[in-house]
Formats: C-alpha cells, sequence, structure tokens
C-alpha cells in the first residue's frame, strides 16, 4: 500500500460476546477505546479517545426498510451506513455522509476483505491477510480521510453482518 496510509488493527467478530476492546495503530500503540454495548437496543458502540472521553458512536437504526447505523462524530451526525439493496456477486454497503461525497464498501463484508472508496477512489481497506494472528484485522486510511468515520463504519458493518443483513 501507498505510504500516505495509516493503518489500524481491529479485533475481527467483535462484539460476539458484547466486550470491550482497543484500537492500536500500525506500531501497536492504543489510539482509541471501544465501548461495545451491543445488549442495548439499538447495538450502540462507543469509540473513546485516550483520556476516555467519547469521540464518536455507532448505533442502529430502529426503524429501517434494511439494517441501518449511524455513525455520529464530536456529537454530531457524520454518516449513516446502510446495505445497498441489489448487489449481485458481491456485498456493497454505502456510508453515506452529508453533502455529495459518499463512500462505498464492497468486497467480501463477510471475510473482512473489502475496499472503501469515494467517487471511484480507493481511500480506506480491510484485510484478515495482512496479519497473522487470526482475530484480528487491519484498516488502512489514506492521508486526509477522517480515521473516525473510516472505524465507525467498519464497527457499523461488524455490528450489520453480526446481526444478520436480513435482520
Amino acid at each position: 500500500m501507498a505510504d500516505n496510509r495509516t493503518m489500524y488493527v481491529i479485533r475481527e467478530r467483535l462484539f460476539a460476546i458484547g466486550d470491550d476492546f482497543d484500537v492500536l495503530d500500525e506500531n501497536g500503540t492504543k489510539v482509541f477505546h471501544v465501548d461495545g454495548k451491543v445488549l442495548s437496543l439499538r447495538n450502540r458502540v462507543v469509540i473513546e479517545d485516550l483520556t476516555g472521553a467519547e469521540v464518536a458512536s455507532v448505533h442502529r437504526h430502529l426503524v429501517a426498510m434494511r439494517p441501518t447505523y449511524e455513525v455520529r462524530i464530536g456529537g454530531e451526525k457524520a454518516a449513516e451506513v446502510r446495505k445497498k439493496m441489489f448487489t449481485p456477486f458481491r456485498d456493497k454497503f454505502v456510508i453515506d455522509v452529508p453533502g455529495p461525497d459518499d463512500l462505498e464498501m464492497k468486497g467480501n463484508l463477510l471475510d473482512h476483505e473489502y475496499v472503501i472508496e469515494q467517487g471511484g477512489t480507493e481511500v480506506a481497506s480491510v484485510s484478515k491477510r495482512w496479519l497473522t494472528l487470526h482475530d484480528t484485522y487491519a484498516v488502512q486510511i489514506t492521508a486526509g480521510i477522517d480515521p473516525l468515520l473510516i472505524i465507525g463504519s467498519v464497527l457499523a458493518l461488524d455490528l450489520a453482518m453480526n446481526r444478520g443483513v436480513g435482520d
């Protein structure tokens, strides 16, 4: 991957038992803590900075045609993440941000092997193949893209996939 990317390391199957976990940078340094509140009705998770302050959150919309998750950064709505209705041959999710710069996740989402594109240009990628640990995956984010938006969207996707996209 290009040098203008930052890598973050996240455990796979994040919410299988509802535990909390840390997001690490490429050096293994903790950069965020995620409080997995999966037993809540809205499947809400909170991303905290190193001081324990909430910097972002992800929660499921209770009333929606298809699973829809809202990503909030600094208390403001940053995006809605939802599966596209008809996507033959591969999984696709849209990351609907305010304005015209929506992002799209596509690839093998169940295996956490996918890319995130904005306007047809790859801005992030997620892969288990980059790491030898079987319960982790790497998220590489292009410089200039808000890592909280991408990490929040990855968490929303994980929540949706663990619930089952038909729920």
